[in-house]
């Protein structure tokens, strides 16, 4: 195959104004050869603009052109849903839940089209509409672990590895079989934080570049390249660049944008 061009993007989290922008901006609206929009998984929870993302992605999938992976937001908004269907609804909803916290509970709302008040009041009827909906039905579905070209790997937090002992004192070690994992190993994978494992751990692909999102880009630039802070005024949420890994995540519900970065390669 001939080399491609690749906007990628990761955890945009249901602020579909600022994908948009991001990928206007890198040129991709204007592009006439033929392309693909990579999403390094998190498209929704805590932004208020899901379905223009849900709808985005499925015009990108009709046309061929989204290669979309699956983030931990994916698979918390799969594990809220069971939890509702089995009559945890009340749970779900309150202020103390994670899945309230995380911004699930409000994009199941969104997705379903209706009031807290009625999913509550009537739990089943919105996780049906959700089940029923195209983003459950044809868009999960979808969705992949991960993406490789001949140079890069594309995932959400990082490659499956192995992990030995106990916090605080984790091991990792490379996990040569990775892209064969089953399905809970990649989900454990999902919430790595990529730039510690690949800069402080070493856990990186041969003769590949990982790209990531999931961990806030912040963390990299402050607590690995010594500047500026996490999430002060100073704070840096540009991509991240390392040997073996492209960060992006950038904190777009602080910091009001999407990273894109635009990747030629061949597919594979």
């Amino acid at each position: 195959m001939e080399t491609m061009k690749h906007y990628v993007v990761a955890d945009p989290h249901g602020y579909y104004t600022h994908l948009e922008r991001a990928l206007r901006e890198a040129g991709f609206f204007d592009e006439t050869e033929p392309c693909k929009v990579v999403v390094c998984g998190d498209l929704a929870d805590r932004g208020k603009e899901a379905n223009a993302m849900i709808d985005f992605m499925l015009r990108l999938k009709e046309e061929g052109k989204l290669v979309y992976i699956l983030g931990n937001h994916e698979d918390l908004l799969v594990q809220c849903l069971h939890k509702i269907a089995g009559g945890g609804v009340h749970e779900v909803a309150s202020g103390m839940s994670h899945h309230y916290h995380n911004g699930t509970w409000d994009t199941l709302l969104q997705i379903s089209g209706m009031d807290e008040l009625s999913a509550y009041n009537n739990p089943y009827a919105m996780v049906k509409e959700v089940l029923y909906s195209p983003f459950y039905r044809e868009l999960l579905p979808f969705g992949v672990d991960y993406y490789e070209t001949k140079r890069y790997i594309f995932t959400h937090g990082w490659i499956p590895c192995f992990v030995r002992g106990n916090r605080p004192y984790l091991q990792y070690e490379y996990n040569p079989d990775w892209r064969s994992e089953e399905t809970v190993i990649w989900q454990r994978a999902r919430w790595f934080n990529g730039m510690e494992l690949a800069c402080k751990h070493g856990i990186t692909v041969p003769e590949k570049t990982v790209v990531c999102g999931h961990w806030h880009t912040s963390y990299g630039h402050a607590l690995i390249e010594n500047k500026g802070t996490e999430f002060g005024s100073d704070a840096d949420f540009s991509p991240f660049y390392a040997e073996g890994i492209i960060a992006l995540d950038a904190c777009t519900a602080r910091s009001r944008k999407v990273n894109c970065i635009v990747i030629e390669d061949d597919p594979i």
